[in-house]
């Protein structure tokens, strides 16, 4: 499998995360033509999804993968396709500008927080959640419980957000996630929510990478186990 570092957006100067970040290029993973392995994993979102600030197999989608092998399921590397900043339409711009005609065993879907940092509309991010999901389910070969999506963490809770009001952004988070949620079970997808843990530990330094900001190794573990169960109980279903 290989990897291609993506662009960065520094474009949009005020972007959540962009400027702490910026010394660190971001990996979109190139799809794999072939593979001799059972099962496949696509992973599509932002710098939750990559594990910004952690080392790539300590991002959730790479440990969910070993738990899963763990279990014998015979499960390849994650394709990832994420990068620190998207939203929604620039999440949707790189699966177009990637051309992606290969199916998935099962995908994963958490996206939102940088729709929430620049104030975008809830309508707006339906809109487009929408549009992304369908295309997940696409890259599903069309089974709609094989694809996971994964609640927005809440960022306001973060040494970062120090100094903003963090009742607000956690209403927004709230308001997002219901979105997403309703989303997702209306159209027969799985919802996964990891918020609450986010914000059991936000203040934790253990749960925290080193800006503060993006989780660790050990609050993605938590949700690595989480959505394990989840895929594990579905492939053997």
């Amino acid at each position: 499998m290989y990897a291609a570092k993506s662009n960065i957006f520094s474009r949009f100067g005020a972007i959540l995360f962009i400027t702490l970040l910026i010394l660190q290029p971001f990996i979109v993973k190139s799809i794999p033509i072939k593979s001799n392995h059972m099962y496949s994993y696509l992973a599509l979102g932002d710098s939750y999804t990559i594990g910004e600030q952690v080392p790539i197999h300590d991002n959730f989608p790479y440990q969910t993968v070993q738990l899963l092998r763990k279990q014998n399921i015979d499960v390849a590397d994650p394709v990832i396709i994420a990068t620190t900043g998207w939203t929604t339409d620039e999440l949707a711009a790189s699966i177009r500008e990637h051309n992606i005609s290969e199916t998935f065993s099962f995908v994963t879907l958490l996206i939102g927080v940088n729709n929430q940092y620049r104030g975008r509309s809830i309508d707006n991010y339906k809109q487009e959640f929408l549009q992304l999901l369908d295309q997940s389910i696409a890259f599903a070969k069309g089974n709609a419980p094989h694809v996971v999506v994964v609640s927005i963490p809440d960022w306001g809770v973060t040494p970062f957000a120090d100094g903003r009001d963090r009742q607000k952004i956690a209403n927004e988070i709230n308001e997002y996630n219901a979105a997403c949620k309703e989303i997702a079970l209306a159209h027969k997808c799985q919802y996964l929510e990891i918020t609450e843990s986010t914000r059991a530990n936000g203040q934790n330094k253990d749960f925290l990478a080193a800006d503060g900001l993006h989780p660790s190794a050990k609050e993605y573990a938590v949700w690595a186990e989480r959505l394990a169960q989840i895929i594990a109980k579905t492939l053997k279903g």
